[in-house]
């Protein structure tokens, strides 16, 4: 069966929906905080990271590879400025679409309405998923759950930034690793 958000996407081509491409090199930003930022982001090469910073001390909330939609959603949702970064962990290709011209195209069928549904209840489920991990596992179970979760994410991201994601040194990832 076909994916339905690689159909939503051959359809944003299709109807040449975007609205710039981008090349951002390793470590430059895509978006900083206090800035607002209602585009969608669809990566195509490379990868990215999400992240807050509290008192000096970066949190990773998410990563974006190859074939994700990536956004700094807050912002995206409340058009209002947010403390999220979004960063190249390599160099990436990016297309980009505007809110306004993407909530056209979803509200343009109803099938489009579903897979935006389905892409929301998705992120809802991947957030739930995080948050659990973190309010309950001990290090070794979050790396367990993540591994099963997105075995993808330990061929894409560097450890140190897969340690920060887990809430953990990353001594303790490469001990867990080794064991």
């Amino acid at each position: 069966m076909p994916n339905p958000i690689t159909n939503f996407v051959k359809k944003i081509n299709t109807q040449d929906l975007w609205d710039d491409e981008l090349v951002i090199k390793r470590k430059e930003y895509l978006k900083l905080q206090g800035s607002i930022d209602t585009n969608l982001y669809y990566i195509t090469t490379g990868s990215l990271r999400i992240y807050v910073v509290d008192e000096f001390e970066e949190h990773i909330i998410r990563f974006g590879y190859q074939t994700n939609f990536i956004a700094a959603l807050d912002s995206f949702i409340n058009e209002k400025p947010s403390d999220l970064y979004i960063q190249a962990i390599k160099k990436s290709r990016i297309k980009v679409i505007r809110k306004t011209n993407f909530m056209n195209f979803v509200r343009s069928s109803e099938e489009n309405i579903g897979i935006w549904y389905l892409m929301l209840e998705d992120l809802i489920l991947q957030q739930m998923e995080r948050e659990r991990d973190i309010l309950t596992s001990s290090p070794l179970e979050r790396y367990r759950r993540v591994s099963v979760r997105s075995p993808q994410l330990f061929q894409e991201i560097p450890d140190k930034y897969i340690a920060s994601y887990l809430r953990m040194t990353p001594e303790t990832l490469s001990r867990i690793k080794k064991s």
